[in-house]
Order: C-alpha cells, then sequence, then structure tokens
C-alpha cells in the first residue's frame, strides 16, 4: 500500500503492550470467578449447623475437608502470581519511551519557541561542539541536532516542518506490528513453524475434540446418555418394577462402570470383600444372567448399595467406592423418574404399549429417600434420629405410647415422651429433640380451578384443569410442657369465646318482627355486595397468578434450601420434594410430578392436567413426596365433578346479517361504482 510501511517491532515496546492487555484479560476475570471465597463465611455456617448436623456423614467429612484442602491456597498464590506479572508488565509499559510523537525543532534544540535566529545559531554551535562524532559524541543525536536547526534555518525544511511536521517532507506512514522481530527471523522459521503446527494442527484439534466428546455423552443433568437409555429399556420392558428389580436396574447405570466414568474404579481386592459381603447380605440375584446385571461393576455396586441401606461397615478401599456410588444414586433416580414421566406422556398421547405403573415411578422416589437416609424400607422412621437403635423401639411401639412414626414422637407430651426414651442420657435428648425440631413440616393448601374459562369452577369434560399447590415449609413443633400449658390457655379462651357467641345469639333471637325484617333486608344487601366482591376477588387473583408466573419466568431462585439431617449420606443435600397428582386406584399418573427444589419458606406450583372425556365424579390424590425423609409423605384427596361441555353454537346472533343491510351495503357498492366511472369519463 503507497505510503504505508509495516515493519515489526525491533525495540519490543508494542509487544509489551500486547502482553499486557493479554495477561490483563486472562487475570481479571479469573480473579473474579476463581478466587476462593470467605472460608471464614464457610467455617461460620458449618458451626452453626455443629449442635444439630454434627453427627452426620457428610458434615464431618466437609469440616475435615475444609482443614486439610489446600486447594484454595494453591488458587491464591498462582493468582496472585499473574497479577504480580501484570503489575510488572504495566509498570515496564509506563517506562517506556513514547515513539510516536509530535517533532519539535525547539524542543530538540533546548530553546524556547520564537527563539531568534542568532539564538538558534548559537545554541546550535554549543550542541554541535558536544555531540559531533569527531568529537566523541552521539552519531544519531547529532543527526536529530543538525535537522532541527536546519528546520528553523533553512526556508524549504522550515515548511515541510509548519507543512508536514517532518523537515524532510511528508514521509511513509509506519506501523509497528506487537511481535518481536526474532519470530520472522529466517534462522528461527523452522522453530516458529513447528511451534505453530503443535499448537494449531494437534493441540487446538485434541482438546475441541476432547471437549465435544465428553460433552456429548451426557444430557442436560450430567447423565451419560447410554444410562437413559438402559432406563428407558427396562423401564419399557418391565412397567412394573418393584424395589428389588429397581435397584438391580440403578445400579447398571454406566456411571458405575470404569470403561465409561474414569471416577469409578474396580479394585484387585474387590474379588476377596465383594463376595464376602454378598454373603452376609443373602439373596441379591447373584446368578441371575442377564445382561448388565451380571456384569462385575454392576454387582459391585448393587453390593455397595444395599450394605449402605442396611448400614453395614466395609473396609476403607471399599468405603470410598461405596460414597461414590452413594452420592451418584439420587441424580440416577431422578433419571429414572424422568424416564418414566417420558414414557407415560408417550403411551397417552400415542399408544400401543403399557406405560410404566404408579407404583414403579413411587418406588424410584421411596428408593431416594431410603439412600439418603442409609435405611431399608421395612425399617422404622425413627431410626432417621440420631442415638436410635433398632433394640430401643420396643419402648416406643410398645402398647403404652405407640409410637411409630415421627409425627408421633412430636405430638407426645414432654414427660411421656422423656419417659418413653429413658434409655438416653440429659445430652443425647436434647440432641434428638434438636434434630427433630429440625426436620420439616409443610402446609398444603390447594385449589382447584379451571383458567381462561367464563366460569372457573366449572370443570367441563376436556378442559384444563389447574390445581394451585401454597407449600408453605415450616419446622416440627416438639411439645415441651411450655407449649402445652400455652395450648391449655389457648383452648380455656377458645371456650369462653364460645360460650359469648352464644349468649350473643339467644339475645338477638328475642328481637321483635320488624327488626328482623330490618336485618334480612340489610342481609340481602351484602350477600349482593359479597357476591360483586367476590368476583373482583377472582379477578384480581387472577391477575396476581399471571404476574407471579411472569416473575418466575424471569427470576431464578436458589436450589440451597435446607440442608438435610442424613446419618450416613456423604455429601451435603438440600430438601426437595415432589409433588404431582394420581389416581391411585387406576395406578396411574394424572399430571407428571414436578420437583420442588427452591422450598425455603413458601413455594406454589400449579399442576395441570386435562379433565377426563367422559363426565361424573372422580376420585384423585394430591401427593407430596420427600426426597430426603422418609415418613414426611402427604396424601390428599382431591375429588374432581366434571360436568358436559356447553355445545359450540352455529349461528350465533352477531354473525346473522339481515337481508336489508345485505341489500343495502350491495347498492352502496353498486353507487361507489358507477361514481367512479362517471368521474373517470369526466376526467377523459
Amino acid at each position: 500500500m503507497a505510503g504505508q510501511q509495516f515493519q515489526y517491532d525491533d525495540s519490543g515496546n508494542t509487544f509489551f503492550y500486547f502482553l499486557t492487555s493479554f495477561v490483563g484479560l486472562i487475570v481479571v476475570p479469573a480473579t473474579y470467578y476463581l478466587w476462593p471465597r470467605d472460608q471464614n463465611a464457610e467455617q461460620l455456617r458449618l458451626k452453626s449447623l455443629r449442635r444439630v448436623h454434627g453427627r452426620c456423614l457428610w458434615y464431618r467429612l466437609r469440616l475435615m475437608k475444609s482443614q486439610q484442602s489446600i486447594v484454595p491456597t494453591l488458587k491464591k498464590a498462582a493468582l496472585l502470581f499473574g497479577w504480580a506479572i501484570f503489575l510488572l508488565l504495566a509498570y515496564k509499559v509506563s517506562k517506556l519511551d513514547r515513539e510516536y510523537q509530535e517533532y519539535n525543532p525547539y524542543e530538540v534544540l533546548n530553546l524556547d519557541p520564537g527563539a531568534s535566529l542568532s539564538e538558534i545559531k548559537k545554541q546550535y554551535r554549543v550542541l554541535s561542539l558536544k555531540y559531533h562524532p569527531d568529537k566523541g559524541g552521539d552519531e544519531s543525536t547529532f543527526m536529530r541536532i543538525a535537522k532541527a536547526y536546519a528546520a528553523l534555518t533553512n526556508e524549504q525544511s522550515r515548511q515541510n516542518w509548519e507543512t508536514y511536521g517532518n523537515p524532510d517532507g511528508p514521509g511513509a506512514t509506519s506501523f509497528g506490528i506487537a511481535l518481536p522481530a526474532w519470530i520472522v527471523d529466517q534462522k528461527n522459521s523452522m522453530l516458529v513453524l513447528l511451534v505453530y503446527g503443535l499448537a494449531f494442527m494437534v493441540i487446538l484439534p485434541v482438546v475441541v475434540g476432547t471437549w465435544w466428546y465428553r460433552s456429548i455423552r451426557y444430557s442436560g443433568d450430567q447423565i451419560l446418555i447410554n444410562t437413559t437409555q438402559l432406563f428407558m429399556h427396562f423401564m419399557y420392558k418391565t412397567p412394573n418394577m418393584n424395589m428389588k428389580r429397581l435397584a438391580m436396574v440403578l445400579t447398571a447405570a454406566f456411571e458405575f462402570d470404569p470403561r465409561s466414568n474414569k471416577d469409578a474404579t474396580i479394585r484387585p481386592t474387590d474379588n476377596i470383600e465383594v463376595p464376602q459381603l454378598i454373603r452376609e447380605l443373602g439373596n441379591i440375584n447373584v446368578k441371575k444372567k442377564e445382561p448388565p446385571f451380571c456384569y462385575p461393576y454392576s454387582l459391585k455396586a448393587r453390593v455397595l448399595v444395599l450394605a449402605h441401606l442396611a448400614r453395614m461397615d466395609v473396609s476403607e478401599e471399599l468405603e470410598e467406592d461405596q460414597r461414590f456410588v452413594v452420592r451418584k444414586s439420587p441424580a440416577l433416580l431422578q433419571e429414572m423418574i424422568n424416564v418414566g414421566c417420558q414414557l407415560t406422556m408417550m403411551a397417552n398421547s400415542r399408544g400401543g404399549f403399557h406405560a410404566p405403573r404408579l407404583v414403579t415411578i413411587e418406588n424410584c422416589m421411596k428408593l431416594t429417600q431410603m439412600i439418603v437416609q442409609g435405611l431399608q424400607e421395612s425399617k422404622s422412621p425413627l431410626l432417621q434420629l440420631p442415638h436410635f437403635e433398632e433394640e430401643h423401639l420396643r419402648y416406643c411401639v410398645s402398647k403404652k405410647y405407640k409410637v411409630r412414626s415421627l409425627q408421633d414422637l412430636v405430638s407426645l407430651k414432654d414427660s411421656d415422651r422423656r419417659s418413653m426414651l429413658r434409655f438416653l442420657g440429659e445430652e443425647k435428648y436434647d440432641e434428638v429433640l434438636a434434630v427433630l425440631g429440625s426436620f420439616p413440616h409443610i402446609a398444603m393448601v390447594t385449589k382447584l380451578q379451571v383458567l381462561d374459562d367464563e366460569d372457573s369452577n366449572n370443570i367441563t369434560a376436556g378442559s384444563i384443569v389447574t390445581v394451585t399447590v401454597t407449600l408453605t415449609r415450616k419446622r416440627m413443633a416438639v411439645r415441651t410442657s411450655a407449649v402445652v400449658v400455652k395450648e391449655e390457655e389457648e383452648e380455656a379462651s377458645d371456650k369462653g369465646s364460645e360460650s359469648d357467641e352464644a349468649e350473643a345469639e339467644a339475645e338477638a333471637n328475642k328481637d321483635s318482627p320488624s327488626e328482623r325484617d330490618e336485618d334480612s333486608d340489610k342481609q340481602s344487601d351484602t350477600e349482593v355486595d359479597e357476591m360483586a366482591g367476590d368476583d373482583e376477588e377472582e379477578w384480581e387473583a387472577l391477575q396476581q397468578s399471571i404476574q407471579r408466573r411472569e416473575r418466575a419466568l424471569l427470576e431464578t431462585k436458589s436450589k440451597v434450601t435446607h440442608p438435610v439431617y442424613s446419618l450416613y449420606f456423604p455429601e451435603e443435600k438440600h430438601e426437595w420434594w415432589w409433588l404431582y397428582i394420581a389416581d391411585r386406584r387406576d395406578q396411574t399418573l394424572v399430571s407428571m410430578p414436578y420437583h420442588v427444589c427452591t422450598l425455603k419458606d413458601t413455594e406454589e406450583v400449579e399442576l395441570k392436567f386435562p379433565a377426563p372425556s367422559k363426565t361424573g365424579n372422580y376420585q384423585y390424590s394430591i401427593i407430596l413426596r420427600s426426597d430426603s425423609y422418609l415418613g414426611l409423605d402427604q396424601i390428599r384427596p382431591l375429588k374432581l365433578e366434571v360436568h358436559e361441555a356447553k355445545a359450540m353454537l352455529d349461528n350465533h346472533p352477531q354473525w346473522d346479517i339481515p337481508d336489508t343491510e345485505e341489500e343495502d351495503e350491495e347498492q352502496e357498492d353498486s353507487d361507489g361504482i358507477e361514481e367512479s366511472e362517471d368521474d373517470e369519463e369526466d376526467n377523459d
């Protein structure tokens, strides 16, 4: 290109600008995302959970990890090293001389602008004696001085300087490339080509290919695609799956196969320790030759899960593998639930095969609870509490107390509960009460309606029914002596208020007939006002529901709710729930399970399903299941009265146009055409 010159940076100045910018683009975002969060805050959080969750396995592992981990220190050291390099480069750049600046001959000669010709000559003579090469001076400096002298004394040079900023006249524009010249040096050409070829033809394709291969193997929930296909095959093959079969399908997941997951391991000692556990566990279908249940990885995972449910002790090597299997299981069971829902929707829409039974999907949910708590299906929910053993349950289920659930234990009077748990010391008893008080108690409020319909309370055949469920999470209120006294006082006050109301009603019945007529008129007026008010309230409720749904689409709630009390689960888990509607008589899902992952205080969930196509009364159930605790599930009846849909009107009054109106419109159209023809003739 004419008038332009491209050259590499021989001095290395522009390369430092490039390098400083490059390092800054890496260091700044890396510090924001990778700088370890406040460790003190995590320590304080763990300290606040110690009284309740101190015996939990996940709590002890987290405490050990926070004390032994050096990863935060290494991250801080690496980031500080990066900032040191960045600041060093910035300091280097600040000290670089400006190469591209406006040429000023007065500055070169150390003169003030507007100096006289005699002052210029005198200063030139002094600098020449000092910097002339023959006098031992620097040649480049002397050339700059001579050029400046010519620019101020020679008429042509002065005119070039005033016009072009350069005494020599217009010059080519020079661009520096922020790479050192040695990169394109002939001597280093082979080395540079080798580095470029290695970076762009080997390393980059390998990195991108590895990332792509790993990403396509996993679903959006980080479950292997092969595992999802495996679950779909067996749920399609066995719609009615019992708990034993379900455990076999779960542990056949490819996440436990070392060939598909590098985190899974098969040890040489497994040939000795796994058969020993099999003998202790008893019948676990070892002789079943159906693949992949007979594969070593599947058998090992199944044995470790069953040993976890039985709360059996295993060796240190197997304990590490067991924690890996148990940690993965809740996410895999959630994937099985998703697969069951997909098959159910396919069966409802297409037909041709049997959808998974309701018991299969509910067994997945129950197995999740069992794995989180480390309990078998037949065991008592009371074993979720600390210091409770099998031999202690006989005190609870005796005829005197009949405590079989957590709710029964909570509802006991403090004196009876202390007497029943006499096998516990005071400290252990207080710990049990603290843990029991941390368990969740969910209040469910349901509302049944048909949105976008004239009568939202009238359910017609085929209409879309919306069940709005408001969940409120509270802690279990353990009855102590103070609570019992307060309840007795409230009952006494309630009885007093009821007697006062009865006396007031008796006095009101003694009124005269005229007063009764006036009261009835007022009552009818108030009923009309209440009906109008109900319509307004219904409209406002509909608008609020629409606004809530819009806000829910825009905001993202945290899935951090409340930590689960689990004595044997190796990872901190938060309370999540499943909410769905089912027909327990036909063993089918009416609405797909909604995974409630954001219930911290209050959550509103909308469950939608099509009403049956036939009129009549239907009995459904609204079911809330925990994915972490045993014995806290809730089932509420849902009665559905389906009416016949209104007939569609073939001829609506607004579509009927009288014949006279049609004739008038035709006459107007013909008159308009005639007027337009007359106008055209006039124009001609």
